[in-house]
């Protein structure tokens, strides 16, 4: 596999893991993975939805091409060398589901002229440099906040975002697509049912938004965009929007499972660290694997603690993993270095110089961190 920026994602059998890995390397459990797209793409089918996955999760041309596979032919990048190197690898219908950086115009333009682009806007000033600077035609999602309150124009602020969207409709070369948001707040959910409530907010305020700006002379025909995997995830009838660009659900992780977004065994990525130190007495082993692999996101467990991953039973010839292992928790990372907090059995079993896997807390950040990996093939 290959990804941004050159470093890639490389992909290959493990046969024999004690032999061919000797370093954090992601693994990849492909059956799983293609599983887990082929699952979403049947439910926007049936909803009549346009998939549009996010990729920054995988970032690799070849895991692009099992959503090729599945009929997809448009998606969601998070920067503008993703769009780059997925353009350069045939997809030609790519939004850039991140603010527009007025210092990449010049990139913009350029990748403009190559694919149809999507970006998304959120004020006057921003659509007029676009429409100043750019010489081929874009789509424009104006992106709105409806809860999560890192970016967009607050649904409630119907007189700004009508402003926007006549700027928009006066523009030469900007086409306003529609309304996008990202609920990413369904990820600090404390159940099922408030994700599923998160979704019914989220489509109520953008309905709504839309129906405001049609009443005020706006086209009846925006768009509907939503983006975040446990809603995908856990909504049965996604058929009130008009896209869905879920990401982390390529891989899930252990966010997702805590969050009921998943099963265990949709899980399709986790890492392999080798075994660097064993500490009886502490009940813990040391693994060449720290935030540098892993990040410094946590979840917290029921007893309080933050953790980091946790370790599964390797599969035969460490092709896969098995169970989680309970309590075998990754409870410490600093930048090289892991502290898996390990049940007497498991400490017992492990000599320095074996390889555990560990599934972390966060796909995405596993992914993009660990730009070198081996694939399972599942």
């Amino acid at each position: 596999m290959t990804t941004p920026g050159g470093a890639g994602l490389n992909c290959r059998p493990m046969d024999n893991p004690q032999s061919t890995i000797d370093k954090p390397t992601l693994i990849v459990d492909e059956k799983k993975a293609r599983a887990n797209i082929r699952r979403m793409a049947l439910k926007a089918g049936a909803g009549k939805v346009r998939f549009r996955p996010h990729f920054k999760t995988h970032q690799s041309a070849e895991v692009g091409e099992w959503f090729r596979a599945e009929g997809v032919e448009a998606i969601t990048v998070s920067s503008v060398d993703m769009a780059e190197y997925f353009a350069s690898s045939g997809w030609q219908d790519i939004t850039i589901a991140f603010p527009v950086n007025l210092r990449q115009l010049a990139a913009l333009d350029s990748l403009a002229g190559r694919v149809h682009l999507g970006l998304l806007v959120e004020a006057e000033e921003v659509a007029s440099r676009l429409e100043e600077n750019l010489t081929a035609p874009a789509d424009v999602w104006i992106k709105i906040d409806t809860g999560y309150g890192r970016t967009g124009i607050p649904a409630k602020r119907t007189e700004e975002v009508l402003a926007l969207a006549r700027r928009l409709e006066s523009s030469r070369r900007l086409s306003l697509r529609g309304l996008l948001t990202h609920s990413g707040h369904s990820y600090h959910a404390a159940s099922v049912a408030e994700i599923l409530d998160i979704y019914d907010d989220t489509v109520t305020k953008l309905t709504s938004l839309r129906r405001e700006l049609k009443e005020k002379g706006l086209p009846g025909t925006l768009e509907l965009s939503v983006g975040d995997t446990p809603c995908c995830s856990l909504v049965e009838d996604l058929s009130a929007v008009d896209e869905i660009r879920p990401g982390n659900f390529v891989y899930y992780d252990l966010s997702q499972l805590v969050l009921g977004a998943c099963i265990q065994e949709q899980i399709a990525a986790a890492v392999a660290c080798p075994v660097v130190a064993r500490h009886e007495e502490r009940g813990t082993l040391v693994i060449y694997g720290g935030a540098v692999h892993f990040s410094m996101q946590a979840l917290h467990v029921p007893d309080g603690r933050e953790i980091y991953g946790q370790a599964a039973a390797a599969g035969p010839e460490g092709r896969s993993w098995g169970d989680l292992i309970p309590e075998a928790y990754l409870v410490s990372v600093s930048q090289e270095h892991g502290v898996l907090r390990a049940p007497p059995e498991l400490l017992r079993s492990t000599r320095v110089g074996d390889l555990l896997v560990i599934l972390p807390v966060h796909s995405c950040l596993a992914a993009d961190l660990l730009r070198r990996g081996t694939s399972a093939r599942g």
